[in-house]
């Protein structure tokens, strides 16, 4: 048991000072907790009453007849140090002080905190405040506060994952009220108070390693120990969680407030700037974009990023939403000339292709084509996150193709809604995250995809490791592992599948003859064995037989495997072939493999290897290895590589291997197309294989 388990994870409860009025600070906690239906023992403690809330009511701490976990003290100042000996005295394991008039209320008050820390470092008991309102832990139901927030916020009926830590009983409450109307399940509720003996970074610690607790909203005046609060952020980050802090003291009238509440002193602002930064902690300005970051950082198996494809029914929003989120630091790149040119097979001139893409309000009467935008859109290496503003009907109309394509791929999707969509508890099921006003979407997306990049530049992709990789089914096939890759930061170009042989000349029409069709089946990992490959089709007859050939082909090799249909790619011409791949070994686990790829693989073994994780500096040096690298430097007379992006390529796959689960044995491209210099890479086939059982 850590040193704040008995506080924060009570499994018995005195409270001191009880009273039978619901109303009052010694009832309230007693009404919630019995209200709530808190599973462990509640012992009131008042000398005046039998009974209160259905409980026995005790005369004194002496006589509760157990060594309690956790005393609340509902008394006044002066009586507090007293009471704090008894129940020490008592085998009491922690205490919440209530009481005002301490380091806040001058020089009288100021010997009552001494006397307090002197007690807490004597006896090592952990003691919450004084001047806190208690705490509250969700998913136990062990309600120590005396916040009637509790009892007019929706009620959560699921595990709670986002913790509250603030210097400020009342800012506790306001956020706890705005995100539980978002819909965001709270682990803890917790205010430090004056932060006596326990400060705001020794909870923040707790919470790093409390393993229900995976968004932390924090409400800073000052700190007290700045280097724990470093380690706690860092371990915050190492587990993936989210930390959102308010800063408050940022001018001299808030400082002077700050000071005269807590008597805390506010900080050099500039430092406090700067040290968030680096930590990678998002800094809020208001409760209710706090509220709205909590909910944003629910969806933590998407992928996102600094880079944003926005959808829009109209010019004029396309054009707002740019100027915002570019204002804000993000970008809105180019739409590559493949992709824009199958969005304009369905949009008419007058709309937008390049970014913002303005698919015009016919897009509505065509679901398939929101369909084919949406997963393009999820699919492109140009793109980290995508947000499409469809107010009302109109987002109803595109609702299951969008939550089709949140579920598909992990990046994540943003509906904006400033209409009544009736949509959007089915979007968010699906994962799509939806806000119902311009403002609010913007104000929570610009920090948070800042957050999301700054985790992905260190960390790679920003989901948890399991959440990421349970996405992917096993074994898959090729457009499932392409997906998968996709969001861990890998190029994946312009592709899609088609069911028939219709589909398939409708697809190779918009990606751009000649093209390439591959069998798509999770059963068949080498497709070429099973004549599952037809290459350089020129024209729709091409593709059409094709199609039928390859169908016919699979089942007659492979007469057991599920068939989907065929992948459609554009053929691509580059300067070499490289193999990428990432393997568990048995001692070291996930290796990294580069080599010269293609057909010549197994011929030459001309390979280099590295334990993961490699960065973008490993991997250039393991092409340096290669016997093949002159190749990669423009050989006789050749065009140079892109060396750069074939580096940003490996660091993808390995960074997928590694957020992948065990159950996922290797990730396979082969190969993988190396351009001209400044052109990029392009996946052309890619494998995931499940574990040897």
């Amino acid at each position: 048991m850590t040193r704040l388990e008995p506080l924060l994870n009570p499994r018995s409860i005195a409270l001191i000072g009880a009273s039978a009025n619901a109303g009052r600070i010694g009832g309230m906690p007693l009404d919630l907790l019995t209200r709530f239906g808190y599973q462990g023992m509640v012992y009131p403690v008042n000398p005046k009453y039998q009974e209160m809330f259905g409980l026995r009511c005790w005369p004194d701490i002496e006589s509760v007849p157990e060594a309690v976990d956790l005393a609340v003290l509902a008394i006044g100042a002066a009586e507090v140090v007293p009471m704090l000996r008894r129940c020490h005295a008592s085998g009491v394991s922690a205490a919440i002080v209530y009481a005002a008039g301490f380091a806040e209320a001058g020089e009288q008050g100021a010997r009552l905190q001494d006397d307090l820390e002197s007690f807490a470092r004597e006896t090592g008991m952990p003691v919450a405040g004084p001047n806190c309102m208690g705490f509250a832990n969700l998913n136990t139901r062990a309600y120590t506060a005396f916040a009637s927030v509790f009892k007019t916020a929706e009620r959560q009926s699921e595990p709670g994952i986002a913790s509250l830590l603030t210097q400020s009983g009342n800012v506790c409450a306001a956020v706890y009220a705005l995100a539980r109307q978002r819909g965001v399940p709270f682990s803890h509720f917790i205010n430090t108070g004056n932060e006596a003996c326990i400060d705001f970074s020794e909870y923040l610690e707790y919470l790093a390693a409390d393993d229900r607790t995976q968004i932390v909203l924090g409400y800073i005046e000052q700190l007290r120990d700045g280097p724990r609060f470093v380690r706690a952020c860092r371990e915050l980050e190492r587990r993936g969680k989210v930390l959102v802090a308010l800063k408050a003291g940022i001018t001299d009238k808030g400082a002077h407030a700050v000071q005269s509440h807590t008597s805390a002193l506010a900080g050099d602002r500039r430092v406090y700037a700067a040290a968030f930064r680096q930590l990678n902690v998002i800094e809020a300005d208001d409760f209710a974009q706090m509220a709205e970051l909590a909910r944003l950082a629910m969806l933590r198996h998407r992928t996102a990023g600094r880079r944003l494809a926005v959808v829009t029914m109209s010019g004029a929003l396309g054009a707002i939403l740019a100027d915002k989120f570019i204002t804000g630091g993000l970008e809105l790149p180019e739409l590559p000339a493949a992709l824009q040119d199958v969005l304009r097979a369905g949009i008419p001139d007058y709309g937008m292709v390049g970014n913002p893409v303005d698919v015009t309000g016919n897009v509505v009467n065509d679901p398939d084509f929101v369909r084919t935008v949406l997963h393009g859109l999820a699919v492109s290496p140009t793109i980290d996150a995508v947000v499409v503003y469809a107010p009302g009907y109109m987002l109803d109309r595109m609702a299951q193709a969008l939550a089709e394509a949140a579920r598909d791929h992990p990046r994540l999707f943003v509906a904006i809604d400033t209409g009544a969509a009736q949509c959007r508890e089915t979007l968010r099921e699906a994962g799509v995250a939806v806000f119902d006003d311009l403002g609010r979407a913007v104000s929570a997306l610009v920090p948070y995809l800042h957050w999301c990049e700054a985790r992905k530049q260190r960390h790679g992709p920003v989901a948890g490791q399991r959440d990421v990789a349970a996405a992917v089914p096993l074994p898959c096939d090729e457009a499932q592992a392409r997906s998968f890759l996709a969001g861990h930061g890998l190029p994946s170009g312009g592709w899609g599948t088609a069911a028939d042989a219709g589909a398939a000349v409708a697809l190779a029409r918009r990606l751009g003859y000649p093209v390439a069709l591959k069998v798509l089946s999770a059963d068949i990992a080498h497709k070429t064995e099973v004549g599952g490959v037809a290459l350089g089709l020129a024209d729709d007859d091409a593709v059409a037989r094709a199609f039928d050939t390859l169908l016919a082909s699979a089942a007659a090799h492979a007469p057991r495997a599920r068939v989907s249909g065929v992948l459609v790619q554009p053929m691509e011409r580059g300067v070499v072939e490289l193999i990428v791949g990432a393997a568990r070994d048995p001692v070291f686990g996930p290796v990294l493999t580069v080599g010269l790829g293609g057909v010549l693989t197994e011929i030459y073994q001309d390979t280099s290897h590295r334990l993961l994780p490699v960065d973008e500096r490993t991997a250039a040096q393991m092409l340096a290895e290669l016997k093949a690298y002159p190749l990669l430097e423009g050989y006789r007379g050749k065009p140079a590589a892109d060396v750069a992006a074939a580096c940003r390529a490996i660091v993808a796959v390995g960074r997928a291997m590694q957020a992948a689960p065990p159950e996922l044995g290797e990730i396979e491209i082969n190969p993988l197309l190396v351009k001209e210099a400044g052109r990029g890479v392009a996946v052309l086939d890619a494998l995931i294989l499940p574990a040897p059982r």
